[in-house]
């Protein structure tokens, strides 16, 4: 802010006006608008050197930088397109965040890697008695790894059975993607190779370049081929209603027997544990919620049992051991059947070859002795 009087401002000011308003201050404001330090430059007291750029030479760097570049020998090729997602999550038909999406995922893993299911149909169990079944259930198997462990069986799996309440509807759909839905097969029927990423250096960018297709569980390729209503599920009839499965991490006849007599025990093959062993088993919570639960069927090894069938797979005497030893056994009695029909045949024909031999030599000795009986005689 600059000062200067009434006469600084106006030198022609007609002289009639008083002597008291040449001598007012007024107050200059600075402007407003900023000036640029190239025009304060134009306004300094100091004389500045102007610089002398002949033509030639504006015309030679003109020439230069508008020139096309030279061809050379080697060509470079071009950085690697920008990946516009994330490296662990690619994009999904739906968004990630949403809850929904993360029980697809879940149901997809669970069925992967769960051999062995077993699926329930409940009924309004509350709260306490989910929580009551869950801790006998963990108490039963936990019994069942000790006793293993003093067979000399050192691999416990009862941690790793768990009860699980589903999402009907997420889970079918979870069901048909794992299903109907297998890429690498595809890829390889089609004879294709595998396709380069976009983070690969090697991988040269194009402006046409294909839109990639996600081959994983949540992409919009596998909900194509899921929404197939054409296919059929077996497990179709069981899907309806809420559902809870017991997943299994390999196929345990020995800890599914042990499930299944917690959780619909029958006699003489699954009896429910008695009082004695289990006194907490009969709770009023526990009893009221094991009413509410019933057994539907069963999915091992991506086949689909009934109920009858899940407990037939419970009750193999010796578990996964002994139904190994009566495969053994079983093969074994195929190849002695072969093996002694096969002898049986031989046998039979050396039997038939040695008795004609037998027959065609007597013949002959007892024709020696008659031709020998009459030379004496004469």
């Amino acid at each position: 802010m600059s000062i200067e009087t009434f006469d600084e401002i106006f030198p022609d000011s007609p002289p009639h006006l008083p002597v008291a308003a040449h001598h007012i201050p007024i107050y200059r404001m600075p402007p407003r608008i900023r000036i640029r330090p190239r025009a304060l430059c134009a306004y300094t007291s100091h004389p500045t050197t102007t610089l002398h750029i002949p033509v030639s030479a504006i015309a030679t760097y003109a020439s230069v930088a508008t020139s096309p570049a030279s061809t050379s020998s080697h060509t470079f090729t071009a950085s690697s397109p920008i990946l516009r997602y994330p490296p662990t999550q690619p994009p999904s038909h739906k968004p990630p965040e949403v809850r929904k999406t993360q029980l697809h995922r879940q149901y997809q893993s669970l069925l992967k890697s769960s051999p062995l299911l077993l699926i329930f149909q409940h009924n309004n169990i509350k709260a306490v008695e989910w929580m009551s079944i869950r801790r006998e259930l963990a108490h039963a198997l936990q019994k069942l790894d000790v006793q293993r462990a003093k067979e000399g069986h050192n691999e416990p799996l009862g941690s790793e059975v768990k009860l699980q309440v589903l999402q009907t509807n997420i889970f079918a759909s979870a069901l048909r993607v794992v299903e109907f839905f297998h890429p690498e097969e595809e890829a390889q029927a089609a004879g294709q190779g595998k396709e380069s990423h976009a983070t690969d250096p090697r991988t040269n960018s194009s402006a046409h370049s294909p839109e990639p297709r996600f081959t994983h569980g949540l992409s919009t390729y596998a909900h194509q081929v899921a929404s197939q209503k054409k296919r059929k599920l077996e497990l179709d009839p069981l899907l309806s209603g809420p559902l809870a499965v017991v997943a299994f991490p390999v196929v345990a006849p020995a800890y599914l027997k042990t499930v299944l007599s917690l959780l619909a025990p029958s006699k003489p093959d699954f009896p429910a544990p008695s009082r004695k062993s289990a006194p907490d088993y009969y709770e009023p919570a526990v009893q009221t919620g094991l009413q509410k639960l019933m057994l539907l069927g069963a999915r091992v090894e991506g086949k689909v049992f009934d109920v009858e069938g899940a407990k037939w797979v419970g009750g193999i005497p010796g578990g996964i051991d002994g139904l190994r030893a009566q495969l053994v056994h079983m093969l074994q009695g195929v190849g002695g059947s072969l093996v002694g029909a096969l002898e049986g045949a031989g046998r039979s024909l050396y039997f038939t070859v040695e008795g004609r031999r037998m027959d065609l030599e007597d013949k002959e000795k007892g024709s020696g002795s008659v031709g020998q009986g009459e030379d004496g005689k004469a």
